[in-house]
């Protein structure tokens, strides 16, 4: 097993405290404490009863304040969930909303999100929910508006039964 990992040698326990009264950061003070424990003397054992955390938990600490100092110590954003499309995608997603639907090329009057959703796939093999569709629209300042049903006595055949007039279909405009 290797040994410890080696400490910087440009700052002391004293110097640690010190910028701990300073810092803001509740974590960042409680690794430095924990950190400035070691440079007094103390095990590494003691240091991370200090800090409240296991041994690997406060190499990691160490590995960090070694690469980048006392900033080192302080929690960085999580950088959060790749986007499923690029902008790329985006500017041609946008660009088959502003066109709309060609009856002609497409066989559509109006976008659905279904239709987007294998838009997108015929066009950059992405897989895609129709939820997402509508959100990334959505972002992009997109909004629904409905199909107009019409009164509620129209559209009935014979057997009374309601007649499908694209139920469904979304046109979509820039708010």
């Amino acid at each position: 097993m290797a040994g410890p990992i080696k400490m910087r040698t440009d700052l002391s326990g004293d110097l640690l405290r010190m910028i701990a009264r300073s810092s803001r950061d509740a974590k960042q003070v409680r690794r430095l404490l924990a950190i400035a424990s070691i440079y007094d003397g103390r095990s590494r054992t003691e240091a991370a009863k200090i800090g409240g955390v296991g041994l690997q938990v406060l190499r990691d600490w160490i590995v960090r304040f070694n690469a980048e100092g006392p900033d080192g110590l302080i929690d960085r954003k999580a950088p959060g969930k790749v986007p499923i499309l690029n902008d790329r995608q985006r500017q041609a997603l946008a660009q088959a909303v502003e066109t709309g639907a060609n009856p002609n090329l497409d066989g559509l009057n109006r976008w659905r999100l279904s239709d987007l959703v294998q838009f997108l796939w015929d066009q950059f093999g992405v897989s895609v929910s129709e939820t997402t569709v509508g959100r990334e629209l959505r972002a992009m300042g997109y909004r629904k508006l409905s199909a107009s049903h019409g009164h509620h006595d129209h559209g009935h055949g014979a057997t009374g039964a309601p007649q499908s007039h694209g139920a469904g279909l979304w046109a979509i405009r820039r708010h």
